[in-house]
This record gives C-alpha cells, structure tokens and sequence, in this order.
C-alpha cells in the first residue's frame, strides 16, 4: 500500500511548519484511504470532508507559514503568497456536485484530488519551502 506521509527531506526545520506539513501528508494519506475503500459506493460526503478540511487547514498553515515569512522579511514574499492563493483556488474547484450520483466520477474525482495534493505538495515544499530555508 502506497503511504503519504513526512520524509527527511520535506523537512524544513521549521517545527510549527514541518509539524503543519506532516498534517497535510495525513491529509492525502485519508484522500488515499477514501479512493481504495472499496465498501463506500458514494463518495460524496467524504469528498466533501476532505476538500473542506483542506481548505481550512491550508488557510491556517499559509496564514501561519506567510507571518513566518514577514518575520524573516522574505524577499519573495509576494510570489510565495501568490502560489498559496492559487493553490487555495484549484481547491474551490473541484466540483463535487456534478458527480454526487456519477461514482466513477466521484472515484476520477477523488483520484485527481490525491494526484493535485500529493505533487502540489511535494513540489511546493521542495522547489519554494525550501528557499526559505536557512541552509
């Protein structure tokens, strides 16, 4: 089985952030464990779930990680916000309601949502984190 979670090198060394990241490891680790339960037909209310809890919690970790920025007078601050709205946006648009009777839909749809999580994530922690980061 496939497992979403920390490794060495997303750390940043930032405790509340690593801490924040690791969260949302576990959050596309249960946006796996939703796309193989094999007993749930209807998707729905756990795709539901999972993109609201994203969404809350991104905002919280972005809020947390942009006043860390400030703090250190980041000079890339503005595109790193930038690419933190973005993310934000792509998020509001999953369209769960299309596909609230269509289970294939909703089994694509939850897979789309693992794959943007999981590289977004990947990606952002490594290519833009990690330029904060004091080496």
């Amino acid at each position: 089985m496939i497992t979403y979670e920390m490794k060495p090198e997303y750390y940043t060394g930032i405790e509340a952030i690593d801490k924040e990241h690791a969260r949302l490891f576990e959050l596309a680790q249960e946006t796996h464990g939703l796309l193989y339960n094999d007993l749930l037909q209807d998707k729905t209310d756990g795709l539901v779930h999972l993109i609201s809890e994203l969404i809350n919690y991104t905002r919280t970790h972005f809020s947390h990680e942009e006043e860390y920025l400030r703090s250190i007078n980041y000079p890339h601050i503005q595109a790193h916000i930038a690419q933190h709205r973005h993310f934000e946006d792509q998020l509001m648009a999953f369209d769960i309601d299309s596909i609230e009777n269509d289970f294939e839909g909703q089994d694509e749809t939850v897979e789309n949502l693992l794959d943007f999580l999981v590289n977004w994530l990947v990606s952002h922690i490594l290519k833009v984190d990690m330029m904060y980061v004091e080496k």
